[in-house]
């Protein structure tokens, strides 16, 4: 009933009992017995019983179910009708075919049994004939089996008796495996009969042997012997039962040995690629020589391990050990080389040898996980190489700003050495930074398997080593500020003259290359690191990117703001020192009637001078045209300084020029503020009129600390009055300039007991006086 009762479809259903009823041998040994519970599908089972089968639907249905149950069971029959038309259709075929084949075999099975007889009887004839040729054969066949058997024995025999003078000649000719081989095979006859029949040879082959195992254990401890002889000088001994435990230590001790030499090779490899003059002709030749070298050695010592540890199964452990010792010392010689500031290539041509040492030495020492060791070790090593790079790239920076004060302490000083340094500067940071970022591209294009291993590893470390090293040139340059340094040591560092200049001129340079490295650097390498640098991501996204452009930038712009207003603060405040020796040195009280220009004048030019043609060798010229008097919106002549260059010059007693000096203070509250200081640009005329104008506000000040008399106020007059013409021609703001001078003489009148100034015609005579003698002076020294 379980065969019955899967589920199929009608049709498979009606399939399946036409072709059961129609090939059924024998339809009694179906089960007849019925189940003492009918169902209404018990119709398709072959235990069907067609009265109970009518009784149950006449019991289970009204009359409207049995006409359906009858129309139903009508299309089922026609349906049934069909298809078994449809299968006699389908296999007449195949039934004509078999019909057709068994009458063949019966055609061909008629005769056939005769032939069998027949056949039979040669089988029977061909076996009496054997039977009489091996009865008549026996005894001599016998007697051949006799004499081959004492054959073998007399051969054996003989090979007994020729053993000592086999072993001999191994002996002489060093065969010792043949020997070995001999002796093993003729110990089963020592054992049975050596004490009785074969006593002298067996005495004479143990002596052979015993020289054998001298010679034998001499070659393992031999250090001329290669590796691979003294493995086999082994596995020979333990054929001989000899207890070989004591050379184990002396096998592996060698291979130990061995090690240094593949060290020694390795190192020698690298060495070779560092120190070829000729990279493209003769480095390539030389490489290629020692790395086939140490290619042999390390399959000679492969082959030595795979050696012992078939001699000694047990020691996998420490040759596993020996292996990752070699990985180690090979990584160590590596770190030391990356110390020495090698080039990918090199440090490709060191990995790449290692590399194919660890796949050499896996296969014989699969357990000992040589890859994932090198593969940590080459993480280590492959980082400080990107580290050292970078160290190096700052190194050299350093190294471009400060070569040309090291050039002028050894007097061979160039004509434009700020120029010299701000150009050196910018090609070890923006060539350095594209040879660096080449460098790494190497490593990253390489296939060895160590670097795709560590592809994504070396873009962090790339990106990490630009940021850190922006951030550390950063420190750099604050500390060749000096703004890292304290007051003594600051005082150390610019002492003298020369010094002074050159750590101004610095501070200058830096804050040109701030710009540079701002607006043209930082761009580029952010282009080439987005082109073959991007990916990444070993370090986390939670940390943030490792390469932030955005605050390069910012750190390095606001650097050369700093580093601008330090340079002009350092040179303000050394004309400052010049200016206060002059106005606190002398006793203006008792001033003498003024003869010529002072000489600070000259001083203060000097200085100027010497700031101008230090920005014409960093910065660039200004886009903007001079502000000239007529420009400015607001007042640009001093309240106080016309009255005493048109009306004071014609009085003559103190009382009236006070009184003029009230009326301009009362003035000036009625006049529009001027702006002094305006933002430094990055331009020669903007950082030299901001000097000069911090220069002249600090006369100012200095003039309103003192007390002067009418000689002190009239040389006052005259040293600015002659400043007015030069300023002017070296300043962009000449309406500033202007109103700062009259700042000053004003402030000298307002300090003055007798405040009476020099006449026009006075004034002008000293001023061309002046201007005369500086030309001759000019000519002269031309």
């Amino acid at each position: 009933m379980a065969a019955d009762d899967i589920p199929l479809d009608d049709k498979a259903k009606r399939m399946r009992d036409l072709l059961s009823s129609f090939y059924a041998p024998d339809p009694s040994t179906a089960s007849n017995t019925s189940s003492k519970y009918v169902s209404l599908d018990a119709i398709n089972t072959t235990s069907f019983d067609a009265d109970q089968y009518m009784n149950l639907l006449a019991q289970k249905s009204n009359l409207e179910g049995l006409l359906q149950r009858h129309v139903e069971m009508a299309a089922e029959i026609k349906n049934l009708d069909t298809d078994l038309q449809m299968l006699v259709y389908e296999n007449y075929n195949k039934f004509i075919s078999a019909t057709e084949t068994i009458k063949r075999m019966k055609n061909n099975i008629v005769g056939m049994e005769a032939n069998m007889e027949q056949l039979l009887k040669k089988i029977l004839s061909v076996q009496s004939r054997s039977d009489g040729v091996n009865t008549s054969l026996f005894e001599k066949r016998e007697h051949i089996e006799k004499l081959h058997r004492t054959r073998n024995l007399l051969r054996k025999v003989q090979f007994i008796y020729d053993l000592p003078t086999r072993l001999g000649k191994c002996i002489k000719s060093e065969a010792y495996a043949d020997a070995v081989r001999f002796y093993t095979g003729a110990m089963p006859i020592f054992e049975a009969y050596g004490d009785s029949s074969f006593q002298d040879c067996k005495r004479a082959s143990e002596e052979a042997m015993s020289i054998i195992i001298k010679n034998l254990q001499e070659k393992v401890c031999l250090d001329s012997e290669s590796v691979q002889v003294r493995a086999e000088a082994v596995v020979l001994l333990k054929q001989l039962n000899f207890q070989v435990d004591s050379l184990k230590a002396k096998l592996l001790e060698t291979l130990e040995k061995y090690l240094i030499t593949l060290q020694l090779n390795s190192r020698a490899i690298s060495t070779t690629s560092l120190d070829s003059d000729e990279p493209s002709k003769q480095g390539s030749s030389s490489d290629a020589l020692p790395g086939t070298a140490h290619e042999a050695s390390t399959r000679e010592f492969v082959e030595a391990v795979r050696a012992y540890r078939l001699i000694f199964p047990d020691s996998e452990d420490q040759l596993n050990k020996l292996a990752q010792d070699l990985v180690t010392k090979h990584f160590e010689s590596t770190q030391q080389q990356i110390r020495k500031q090698i080039s990918s290539s090199d440090l490709l041509v060191i990995l790449r040898v290692i590399w194919t040492d660890v796949l050499l030495m896996e296969e014989v020492l699969p357990d000992a996980a040589l890859s994932d060791f090198s593969l940590e070790a080459a993480h280590v090593a492959v980082k400080q190489y990107v580290a050292s790079t970078f160290s190096n790239l700052l190194l050299n920076v350093s190294d471009a700003l400060t070569k040309v004060q090291t050039k002028q302490k050894e007097g061979a000083g160039e004509e434009y050495p700020l120029q010299v340094s701000l150009e050196g500067s910018k090609k070890a940071v923006i060539q350095g930074s594209m040879a660096i970022l080449l460098d790494f591209r190497q490593l990253l294009d390489d296939n060895l398997g160590l670097l795709v291993k560590l592809r994504d590893f070396i873009i962090d470390w790339v990106q990490e080593g630009f940021q850190d090293f922006f951030g550390s040139l950063n420190d750099q340059f604050l500390s060749l500020s000096g703004k890292n340094h304290s007051i003594s040591e600051h005082q150390g560092l610019t002492e003298g003259t020369q010094g002074e200049k050159f750590l101004a001129g610095l501070v200058l340079v830096l804050a040109q290359l701030s710009v540079f490295i701002e607006q043209s650097a930082i761009p580029r390498i952010t282009e080439e690191i987005a082109a073959s640098f991007s990916g990444g991501g070993v370090r986390g996204y939670e940390n943030g990117p490792a390469f932030v452009p955005g605050e390069i930038c910012r750190i390095f712009r606001s650097a050369g703001e700093k580093f601008l207003h330090l340079y002009i603060n350092m040179r303000t405040q050394k004309i400052s020192v010049l200016l206060r020796k002059r106005f606190t040195t002398p006793n203006w009280v008792k001033h003498k009637e003024p003869r010529e220009v002072h000489m600070f004048v000259d001083l203060f030019l000097q200085e100027l001078e010497a700031i101008r043609t230090e920005v014409k060798q960093i910065l660039p010229q200004g886009l903007h045209r001079k502000h000239h008097r007529t420009d400015s919106n607001g007042s640009t002549t001093s309240s106080r300084s016309n009255p005493l260059r048109d009306d004071k010059i014609t009085r003559s007693n103190t009382q009236r020029a006070r009184s003029q000096l009230l009326e301009s203070h009362l003035a000036k509250l009625f006049k529009q503020k001027m702006e002094i200081f305006t933002k430094v640009e990055y331009t020669q005329e903007s950082v030299v009129t901001t000097v000069v104008k911090l220069c002249l506000k600090s006369l100012h000040e200095f003039v309103r600390l003192q007390t002067f008399n009418r000689s002190g106020l009239q040389q006052i007059q005259l040293d600015i009055q002659f400043l007015r013409v030069p300023l002017k021609e070296i300043v962009e703001d000449e309406a500033a300039i202007d109103f700062l001078l009259d700042e000053v003489i004003v402030s000298a009148a307002e300090r003055c007991l007798d405040p009476i100034p020099l006449e026009p015609p006075i004034l002008d005579k000293l001023i061309q006086a002046k201007l005369a003698k500086t030309k001759e002076q000019t000519a002269v020294s031309s």
